[in-house]
């Protein structure tokens, strides 16, 4: 194969290296997307063609470079490849040609052959003589040792008495059993209930017999097939007795990942956990098993971030992601997560209605998401520090309950009194906060876990590969502002309904059109509206619920945020009136002529008359009966004092909590 000084290389060398034909490559060379840099040249009275070398796919390139390395050494035409030989069979050969040798080194000894031969065959096979021999090869005849002889005679070499025995192959097995008797059996031994062996080869029997078969092989016959068919058919035994996830993790190779060529923060793990101890539930007071959401860097295998709450869900998610990029200095390029559902959420993920302007968090801050396969552990690093985690820092907390049933404490275990007293006693059954905590797990990583080797660079801690990450300036308001998410909304008569919260503002009320709203899950007590223009309109803030009987079961504040929210609601009212009043000052335009009717006289009623209006003294000596000292001031406030006594009483209420909570005076 020649390439010119100038790099072109003939299409039949580039046909031969593919093992294609020069008309293939000819039909490549004429497509209108071809990239070839391509000449002709004349041949032979006709033309040919020559491509240059850098211009031809890589691995075309590759073949080609191969090509050129193989050995063109004359190889004779009575070669044979050499046949394996075993350490037994080359031993074997050896004791036979000590055998040999002994007989011949015999004969010198008698006049005769036969008298020489016969002797030592018995000599022998004594066992007396050449006894470590005789050990490994055992008594043989006569016959035996004269066709030795001349096997080796006619070989001159002692291969000849290499054994020649006919193995079967590798996955092929001589059984008495008949195709029949092995369908029965793998019926039986393959089913998903993983029957027992012994269980299997009775049924398999019981069948037989009953389709009149008559003189079975011995059950021994039987578990021979079934253990030559487990060893060389490992890949179909587990598959059908076990499944595909027992299948990709007992036969199916791993892929291998280069580790060296990611640098410290391009590639971040998320996954949940679900703590093996238990902490006191902050919405309940009540013990629980929460979840750890973490976010672990592949290079230098540190848990950067994490958030433990009582479930998965998206708000606890985004603030690992947001502790994580704050701890590392830096975003991410890529996230790879779980396949669950929180981690899926529209918060995080580019949403179906990109032409409506939705774009996820991921999208915000330039990180590229990418989704393990479900039920693929292997596939996440993460479950590997999971595991670590479970056993050098979990099982060390008082309120640890075991990884599962069998491996709980003896004192959670059935009528274990004495180890329930004693841990009572030596630790008063103590369980952390979420708080306390998250700080005992700060305290474990940086000063045990990340002290450890780093896995991908044993020349570093965990905690030295992280401190060489090249940081990023990142401000906290821009990294909040770049996790609120965009979504589009309908108002409502309830406002704008957000994770089923309401959020209300005078601006948008009286709107009954779509709209963008901008939230952080960091905080849900506003949102921030813009029409669909990008006009900003106005910042939302969540309705809150007031007490449904504030003034007889509430405190002074319940039923001053009543009175604050009637209020304003009758202001509503009343600016509603009052543009409705001057929309209709404008008149109506009559499209129909309307003929008035002579108004008949009405008989006026007597009128009825009205009872006398009490006079504020009179109003004073009927005082009501009071619930609050509120409703006693508001009436002092209208009608007045009668007496010093009521005088007194409103100048102690004035002093009083009430009054200045109420009043502010």
């Amino acid at each position: 194969m020649n390439i010119t000084e100038d790099g072109y290389i003939n299409i039949k060398d580039i046909a031969e290296a593919e093992g294609v034909t020069t008309r293939a490559i000819r039909l490549r060379m004429s497509k209108p997307d071809n990239l070839y840099d391509f000449r002709e040249i004349k041949v032979n009275g006709g033309i040919s063609y020559e491509i240059k070398y850098s211009s031809l796919e890589p691995d075309v390139q590759e073949l080609i470079y191969k090509n050129n390395r193989k050995s063109t050494a004359l190889v004779p035409l009575n070669y044979k490849p050499v046949n394996f030989q075993s350490d037994n069979a080359r031993a074997t050969a050896l004791a036979r040609m000590d055998i040999i040798s002994a007989l011949l080194k015999n004969r010198k000894k008698f006049s005769t052959k036969k008298e020489a031969d016969n002797y030592f065959i018995g000599l022998y096979n004594s066992g007396k003589f050449l006894p470590k021999i005789y050990k490994f090869i055992g008594s043989v005849s006569l016959g035996t040792v004269h066709r030795w002889l001349k096997a080796y005679e006619q070989a001159e070499s002692a291969e000849a008495l290499v054994p020649g025995y006919k193995y079967s192959k590798q996955k092929e097995y001589n059984t008495k059993l008949s195709p029949e008797m092995i369908s029965v059996l793998m019926s039986f031994v393959l089913d998903e209930n993983k029957l027992k062996i012994q269980t299997a080869v009775k049924y398999t029997k019981d069948v037989l017999e009953k389709r009149g078969i008559e003189n079975l092989p011995c059950d021994l016959t039987f578990k021979r097939y079934v253990k030559f068919f487990r060893k060389n058919f490992y890949d179909l035994w587990t598959y059908s007795r076990e499944g595909r996830k027992a299948f990709q993790d007992k036969v199916e190779h791993y892929i291998k990942r280069d580790i060296s060529v990611l640098n410290v923060g391009d590639v971040l793990i998320a996954d949940g956990h679900v703590l093996n101890f238990q902490v006191i539930n902050p919405f309940t007071g009540k013990p629980t098993r929460a979840t750890l959401v973490g976010f672990l860097d592949w290079k230098s295998s540190a848990l950067v971030g994490y958030e433990i709450m009582m479930t998965e869900n998206t708000q606890c998610i985004a603030s690992a992601l947001r502790n994580s990029i704050l701890n590392l200095g830096m975003i991410p390029k890529v996230v790879y997560q779980d396949n669950g559902k929180a981690f899926k959420a529209k918060y995080f993920q580019n949403t179906d209605f990109e032409e409506e302007g939705f774009n996820g968090v991921y999208a915000n801050l330039g990180i590229r998401s990418v989704f393990a396969n479900p039920y693929n552990a292997r596939a996440k690093k993460i479950e590997r520090f999971f595991r670590d985690f479970q056993e050098w820092f979990e099982r060390l907390m008082p309120s640890f309950i075991g990884t599962t049933i069998e491996d709980k404490p003896a004192r959670l275990k059935r009528g274990e009194k004495l180890h329930l007293e004693m841990h009572n006693k030596l630790r008063g059954n103590w369980i952390p906060t979420v708080e306390e905590t998250i700080k005992l797990i700060d305290e474990w990583l940086i000063k045990f876990y990340n002290e450890h080797p780093c896995p991908n660079d044993s020349s570093k801690t965990i905690q030295e590969c992280l401190n060489s990450v090249q940081k990023q300036n990142i401000p906290v308001q821009k990294l909040n502002d770049l996790m609120m998410k965009t979504e589009i909304r309908t108002i409502n008569k309830h406002g704008i309904t957000l994770f089923n919260m309401h959020y209300r503002c005078d601006e948008i009320f009286g709107l009954r059109d779509k709209v963008y709203v901008r939230y952080s899950l960091f905080d849900l007590s506003k949102i921030y509206v813009y029409s669909q223009k990008g006009e900003f309109l106005c910042v939302a803030d969540r309705v809150r619920g007031s007490h449904p009987m504030a003034a007889l079961l509430g405190n002074p504040q319940d039923v001053e945020e009543f009175r604050q929210s009637y209020r304003k609601q009758q202001r509503t009212l009343k600016r509603v009136e009052k543009e409705v009043k001057q929309l209709r000052s404008l008149g109506t335009v009559q499209l129909l002529p309307i003929e008035t009717q002579e108004q008949i006289e009405q008989i006026e009623k007597p009128k009825v008359k009205r009872e006398r209006k009490k006079t504020p003294r009179e109003q004073q000596m009927n005082r009501p009966q009071f619930n609050e000292n509120y409703e006693r001031f508001e009436w002092y406030k209208k009608y007045g004092c009668t007496n010093s006594e009521d005088r007194i009483w409103i100048s102690n209420y004035k002093q009083s909590s009430e009054y200045k909570e109420l009043y502010g005076d």
